[in-house]
């Protein structure tokens, strides 16, 4: 999830709280190219505020028209379609082709809509899931906590959108050195969360990278407190065995999508065979993407950080051995 959501989701409860009705809008499908994926949501209000987005702006914009002409219902949910001829294409700006298919959900400031949005909301702050059923035939809503994330899925012959809210990605990072200090300050840029643990207070203390969590501890309890879920990437960066391992050890036992170490390829070697000697599963250490990074060649702090994301980006893209692919291309041309 982005952070984006979490802001809309947070939004519709404070307007909620505050008496507001307002309407939440949700990207349900797509053909062709759209300007925003599926799962794309937006809050809107009647005094016409906006919080997150559908398309470059002109969806938007048509939504508040709806709004202000008593189009949109107030107690029914309802699935409109965008981009279905070539006037309307044009009109709003949509790419060459593209359909968008978006369900509307009106919410009134009632208990039980406030209930059901601080669930929501208190979910996701603890880094769990909550799956929404909306059905608009039935116009019910269904909302389930803890359970696993799942891809949108819209069912045309039921009219029923079954969207999952997951935890914002996280990247935490094992040490607070230079590497770490670059590879945060790029990361925040892909909405990562970012979590820095180290148990050297001078180091943590001269990390300033804003919005950044800093934890001062050994890194296999922070890890087992706040980096369990699919939607975490874990980086050891110390160089120092006595920390790295430790955080590996734990992060090895996690749900984590990305688990890396830097280190040389004889150093990685060394940490694989410690690990055994731990008594980690080989199947788990299999997981361990190490020396970590892209081989680009990277040498610098900012190379190296940049070889890190990329790996990252690729592994949660599920693109890693294109990605390797095209590097030993590119170097083999180069040679």
């Amino acid at each position: 999830m982005q952070a984006v959501d979490k802001e809309v989701l947070g939004q519709i409860l404070k307007w909620l709280e505050n008496g507001q009705p307002c309407w939440l809008a949700t990207v349900v499908q797509t053909w062709g190219s759209s300007p925003r994926p599926v799962g794309s949501v937006l809050a809107c209000n009647a005094n016409g505020h906006i919080v997150g987005s559908l398309s470059g702006g002109c969806v938007e914009d048509d939504l508040l028209e709806k709004i202000t002409a008593g189009e949109l219902a107030a107690n029914a949910a309802q699935f409109f379609q965008y981009g279905i001829t070539a006037e309307e294409t044009e009109k709003l700006g949509l790419p060459c082709g593209g359909h968008l298919y978006i369900v509307v959900e009106p919410q009134k400031p009632t208990a039980e809509s406030i209930q059901h949005f601080t669930q929501l909301n208190d979910a996701l702050d603890q880094r769990q899931c909550a799956r929404r059923i909306v059905n608009l035939q039935e116009q019910t809503t269904q909302i389930e906590l803890n359970s696993s994330f799942k891809d949108l899925h819209w069912d045309d012959a039921k009219q029923q959108l079954d969207h999952t809210f997951g935890p914002r990605q996280q990247l935490f990072i094992i040490g607070a050195g230079m590497v770490s200090q670059y590879l945060a300050d790029m990361a925040k840029n892909l909405d990562y969360e970012i979590t820095v643990c180290d148990p050297r207070e001078d180091l943590l203390t001269s990390f300033n990278i804003d919005g950044v969590r800093k934890i001062c501890d050994m890194p296999d309890d922070a890890i087992r407190l706040h980096a369990r879920d699919a939607a975490t990437a874990i980086v050891a960066l110390t160089h120092d065995p006595r920390i790295d391992d430790m955080g590996l050890m734990e992060a090895l036992t996690t749900d984590a999508f990305y688990i890396g170490a830097m280190g040389s390829t004889r150093s990685s070697a060394s940490r694989r065979e410690r690990l055994l000697t731990l008594d980690i599963a080989p199947q788990d250490i299999e997981k361990l993407y190490a020396p970590i990074g892209l081989p680009i060649g990277s040498k610098t702090p900012p190379e190296i950080a940049i070889a890190i994301l990329a790996e990252i980006t690729a592994v949660k893209k599920n693109r890693r051995d294109n990605a390797l692919q095209k590097v030993t291309e590119l170097s083999a041309a180069s040679a």
